[in-house]
């Protein structure tokens, strides 16, 4: 006989995983004990919603499992957000959520809650377990739907049910098969008659192209076609590839946009990008996903196959003429060098008192080792990285592009540290995404992890800023009255740097990088700081000068001055 708490530990360590993420308390007192038992780590956290992220964060670096646990009612419900995300990103997550003792539900407990009205809209497996003979079945059904599915599975369980025995006589185990998922031939055939006939072809693919890049260069190849991407795929995509042209989307550049448009077909491969107004018409749209329920979800789409990506350009390719011409891709490749040129003119400084984030990233590109890890809020920093951070086949990326969440850098980055403890990982924070989840700084000291946490420090919620200037309107309520975060970190037990001149980033930044255990470098940027799309439309323009209007009747008139030289003058 076994302990269901004990079960569930041990189906978990069996499944992979290595850490479990969480605060102790009530109803999950028994499963911790049994961690304390076990070889499953225990990482405290200050907050559980960062504990959710930087689960999250180790679960998608690694590929492998990472668990969760929280207490009843409140507990698991700071969870949400941090498992939110997680899922969206696909990271294998197991949230154990405890709940009140069986013989007080359904009668209004203190902390009593429905876990699974919760959770069940955004997870791969949400179920209770209802005996104590149920604890490995479930529990590592819960497993292989995070590991095969991609996401965060959560298993609930009664505080009262951990005390219980079993007889654990049933030897469930994980299992993760590999497939490869592939059109049927007729399909191929119409597809290969589709791209033969057409005089230019542009690739966009997604973040399920991760494990097709040789196929991807060998189609490009075939077809004299560039390669656009999503934000996701920078990483696999971008290095060592001559057909890549960058990104389309509001956070993308001119030359993606131009080749979709350029286009007589648009092969989407492993991607539906979000945005509708970045394809073009339905016709010249042909989507390749191994999920059927993605085909046409974002944009009507001429044909849709259902495939991985890599096995369907491997039966594909021995079916398409070679293209010779290549004036289509070559256009692409030279608007794209422009494009880097124009992030390299951005990222210049001329006037050391005003720190640009185009610059203070630049350097950190430059200064940061290069297998080095990065996470980025959502906002500003996640521009940072995606336009001006070099992907070289070694380092990492993550941002939260799905989810859209604030503060979820350093957490993240807390879980990549916790998993690779000898690499660089650094967290591009807002002063925004910092402040909110600013209590897991104890959470660095207390376990050691060695995270570098730059703080892009405008004083104010940059991103909405902006959004509410190109909508023409007044920026409200975005203002931040920060602390000195270099002498906040030094009070938490880690080290802090603070510029405040350009002429002394270079110098404070290489010390920061190159200190023992968790350091931040607090950096005042530019506040008034606009991220330009790849094509500004006239409403854009209008709406912004409304806004300079508006400024100028408010009395505003020194900040449109900045606005119009730090973004359109430069």
């Amino acid at each position: 006989m076994a302990k269901v708490a004990e079960i569930v530990v041990d189906a978990l360590l069996e499944a992979g995983a290595k850490r479990c993420w969480g605060i102790v308390g009530d109803t999950i007192n028994h499963f911790t004990d049994a961690v304390r038992k076990s070889d499953l780590c225990w990482v405290h956290v200050r907050h559980e919603e960062a504990g959710g992220l930087a689960a999250g964060g180790e679960a998608y670096f690694t590929g492998e499992l990472v668990v969760c646990a929280g207490t009843c009612g409140p507990g698991t419900l700071h969870f949400v957000n941090g498992m939110f995300e997680s899922h969206r990103n696909g990271a294998p997550v197991v949230l154990i959520a405890s709940d009140v003792a069986r013989a007080e539900t359904g009668l209004g407990f203190p902390q009593e809650l429905d876990q699974r009205k919760i959770y069940e809209q955004y997870s791969v497996f949400c179920e209770y377990i209802s005996h104590p003979d149920q604890a490995r079945r479930i529990t590592v059904q819960a497993a292989q739907a995070a590991l095969t599915k991609g996401g965060v599975a959560v298993v609930i369980v009664n505080g009262d049910m951990f005390e219980e025995d079993s007889k654990d006589d049933l030897p469930w185990s994980v299992h993760r098969p590999k497939s490869h998922l592939r059109p049927v031939d007729a399909e191929l055939d119409a597809l290969a008659e589709k791209l033969n006939a057409a005089g230019t072809v542009t690739l966009y693919a997604g973040i399920g192209a991760r494990d097709a890049k040789p196929q991807l260069v060998a189609l490009a190849q075939k077809l004299a076609a560039p390669i656009a991407h999503t934000s996701r795929s920078k990483e696999f995509i971008e290095p060592d590839n001559p057909y890549n042209i960058g990104m389309i989307g509001i956070l993308g550049n001119k030359a993606g946009v131009e080749a979709i448009d350029a286009a007589d077909v648009m092969l989407c491969l492993g991607t539906d990008f979000a945005y509708t107004q970045f394809y073009p018409g339905q016709e010249k749209i042909v989507q390749i996903d191994r999920d059927p329920t993605h085909i046409g979800r974002r944009a009507p789409v001429g044909m849709g196959l259902v495939g991985d990506v890599g096995a369907t350009i491997d039966a594909l390719l021995d079916r398409l003429k070679q293209k010779n011409d290549k004036s289509h891709l070559e256009a692409a490749r030279k608007q794209w060098k422009k494009d880097l040129d124009g992030y390299a003119d951005e990222a210049e400084e001329s006037d050391p008192s005003l720190i640009h984030p185009q610059f203070v990233t630049h350097t950190l590109d430059r200064l940061a080792a290069p297998d080095a890890i990065f996470t980025a809020d959502g906002g500003s920093p996640m521009v940072w990285l995606l336009r001006h951070l070099t992907a070289n086949g070694q380092r990492n990326f993550l941002t939260s592009l799905l989810h859209g969440t604030m503060a979820n850098a350093y957490p993240q980055a807390m879980g990549a540290a916790a998993a690779y403890p000898d690499r660089q990982v650094i967290s591009m924070s807002g002063d925004g995404g910092m402040t909110m989840l600013m209590g897991d700084l104890l959470t660095l000291k207390q376990e050691k992890l060695p995270v570098k946490i730059l703080i892009y420090n405008n004083g104010s919620l940059g991103f909405v800023e902006m959004e509410q200037r190109v909508e023409g309107l007044l920026d409200s309520y975005t203002g931040l009255e920060n602390p000195d975060f270099a002498k906040l970190a030094e009070v938490c037990g880690l080290k802090g740097w603070r510029v405040e001149n350009a002429d002394d980033l270079e110098g404070a930044m290489a010390e920061w990088l190159a200190a023992d255990g968790p350091a931040v470098l607090d950096v005042r940027v530019n506040r008034v700081e606009l991220v330009m799309p790849p094509k500004v439309e006239a409403g854009q323009v209008a709406s912004t000068a409304l806004f300079g209007m508006k400024a100028v009747l408010d009395g505003r008139a020194r900040e449109v001055i900045s606005l119009l030289r730090d973004n359109f003058l430069r």
